[in-house]
C-alpha cells in the first residue's frame, strides 16, 4: 500500500496520532529526481530506523537549484514515486530552502542523511540536537546521483 502524501497540516496530525501510540518517527529528505537505487537504499535504510518515515520533497523551485533543466518531473510525480516505496509511511513537499522548519515542527526522533555526509557535517545538527533527535547516516556509498544518470542519457 503505498504512503499517504500529506500536506503540511495533515503530516503533523498524523505524526501526532503515531507518538500517541507509541511509534517512533524517522525523517528523510531529498530531491529525489529520476528516482534511482541510491535513493532506494537509502530510504529503506532510513526506514529500519525507526516505525514510520517520513519523506520530504523539495517542491519544484528549489529542486531547481540542482541545475539547469532540473527537476526533470514535478514535485507531484516525485512525491508518489516515493510514496510507492516499501518503508515509506508519509510523503510531503516543502518549499523552504532547508529542511528545518518541518525538523521544529514534527521533530522526528532520527533525521536520516545519506553517506555523503558525517554526523557533523549534516547542516540541520544544531536543529536536530537542540530537540533531543538523533542523526543517523544511512544508505549505500554514494556512487549513484541524478546528476550522472542525466550524463550517461545525454551521452
Amino acid at each position: 500500500m503505498p504512503a499517504e502524501i500529506l500536506s503540511r497540516a495533515r503530516l503533523l496530525q498524523a505524526v501526532r496520532q503515531d507518538r500517541d501510540a507509541g511509534r517512533s518517527i524517522v525523517f528523510a529528505n531529498g530531491c529525489f529526481d529520476l528516482l534511482h537505487v541510491g535513493h532506494v537504499r537509502y530510504l529503506q535504510a532510513a526506514a529500519a530506523e525507526g516505525d514510520r518515515l517520513v519523506v520530504a520533497i523539495n517542491d519544484d523551485a528549489t529542486a531547481a537549484s540542482k541545475g539547469p533543466g532540473r527537476p526533470i518531473l514535478n514535485a507531484d510525480v516525485r512525491a508518489e514515486l516515493v510514496a510507492a516505496l516499501r518503508g515509506v509511511a508519509y510523503v510531503t513537499i516543502f518549499p523552504e530552502p532547508t529542511v528545518t522548519p518541518l525538523l521544529l515542527l514534527i521533530k522526528p526522533d532520527v533525521h536520516c542523511k545519506g553517506t555523503d555526509y558525517t554526523v557533523e557535517t549534516v547542516p540541520e545538527r544544531e536543529t536536530v540536537r537542540s530537540y533531543g533527535g538523533r542523526i543517523a547516516i544511512v544508505g549505500d556509498p554514494k556512487d549513484h546521483s541524478t546528476r550522472d544518470l542525466l550524463a550517461r542519457i545525454r551521452a
